[in-house]
């Protein structure tokens, strides 16, 4: 990974040797979900933590009301018209989603110019969209010098990406995006969006292992595991007249009731519910450091999420196979959306490197594919450049 300065002053450079003048930079962070997968968009618990791979914005305003914007990575330039906006299909729409979102919000927005550079890897369950949409709107934002509202911009973020990109993800990565906290994991109420910081233990490294198999959460499985939660609620209403989330259950509720619910239906809630449990006992376990619990969590979860959500897939299960044959590991599960992408490991910090070339190795061996293996500390929120300290 470049050294923060340098890909700031790179990315002013290249503004500059494609648009001319100057600019603001930007960037926000990826992140990881330690635990509480699949809950967000159900009203429930999630602990994530923003990691050290960015998406940056250059960007300079203008006077009229279009938005160039570039990607150094696909080395793709679009336009589009802030008073006629038009979905394209692509990656610009997280860009323009927001904008549209902001304008609709009563932010009004002028023209700009951007340049956009990504080390958060796309389709790797690192919250790559989420990344841009709030580096693109805190951008926005504070160019025109006005205070950046970070729970507004969180939540137009997300309705971009629900209404004008058509992924039906829930607050989770665009809060985080923009709240996190350098050396804590953010845990999450996602109904009420209070929220808290949980210093992260000195004594483990997070490590992300990249399965290197691509998902694509706006198509398809992702948004069917979200209807499938709300046809769970639609069905249990009958028991539970006031229901609105499956937040609202707990594991005994949603056993007692096997008669009003499809098998299918019944293990989507089952994990949803269980897995609300598992977040607030893994926030325990964090606060009296006992990370032999929050390792045997995060092992119930990947269960329950090859099992009862099956959005698992081979090659995570493996990486979390290998992981857990490693000496100095505390606890491995996918993490992200699913069908591929990454899992995160809790590792003692004087084995990571062991750890590294012993999952790497086994990897290869197994699926003939080299995994790419990250260790990130948890880091801060979206800012600009020039106030990162």
């Amino acid at each position: 990974m470049r050294v923060d300065a340098d890909r700031g002053e790179e990315l002013r450079e290249e503004f500059r040797s494609l648009y001319g003048g100057s600019c603001s930079v930007y960037r926000a962070p990826g992140r990881i979900n330690l635990i509480g997968e699949h809950t967000d968009y159900n009203d429930g618990f999630v602990l994530p933590a923003a990691i050290q791979f960015y998406c940056w914005i250059a960007i300079a305003p203008t006077s009229d009301r279009c938005i160039e914007v570039h990607s150094v990575n696909l080395n793709q330039h679009r336009t589009f018209h802030l008073d006629r906006p038009r979905r394209q299909g692509e990656w610009s729409d997280y860009v323009q989603g927001v904008a549209v979102i902001l304008e609709q919000s009563g932010i009004r927005l002028p023209g700009a110019r951007t340049l956009i550079s990504s080390e958060v890897p796309m389709g790797s369950g690192l919250s790559s969209s989420a990344a841009l949409e709030v580096a693109a709107g805190f951008a926005l934002v504070d160019t025109q010098q006005k205070t950046c509202d970070r729970r507004q911009l969180a939540l137009a973020c997300q309705r971009a990406e629900n209404e004008f990109v058509g992924a039906r993800c829930g607050i989770m990565d665009q809060f985080v995006a923009c709240y996190a906290r350098a050396g804590h994991l953010l845990m999450l109420d996602c109904r009420t969006l209070e929220h808290s910081f949980l210093r992260f233990p000195e004594s483990v490294c997070m490590v992300i292992c990249n399965t290197m198999v691509k998902h694509a959460n706006a198509a398809g499985e992702y948004n069917t595991r979200r209807a499938e939660c709300e046809e769970g609620v639609r069905l249990l209403k009958e028991k539970f007249p006031a229901l609105s989330a499956l937040r609202d259950l707990t594991p005994s509720d949603v056993e007692r009731c096997e008669e009003l619910l499809p098998a299918v239906i019944q293990k989507r809630c089952r994990h949803v519910v269980n897995e609300n449990q598992r977040v607030l006992s893994a926030a325990a376990a964090l606060e009296t450091g006992d990370l032999n619990k929050l390792g045997e969590l995060m092992a119930e979860s990947h269960r329950s999420l090859r099992e009862d959500y099956q959005v698992s897939s081979p090659e995570l299960d493996l990486m979390v196979e290998l992981a857990n044959q490693v000496p100095g590991t505390y606890g491995s599960r996918m993490t992200g959306g699913g069908f591929g992408g990454c899992t995160v490991n809790l590792v003692a910090a004087e084995t990571v490197s062991e750890f590294q070339n012993s999952i790497a190795t086994a990897y290869q061996a197994r699926t003939g594919t080299v995994p790419e293996i990250y260790v990130s500390a948890p880091c801060a929120g979206v800012q600009r450049w020039d106030d990162i300290e």
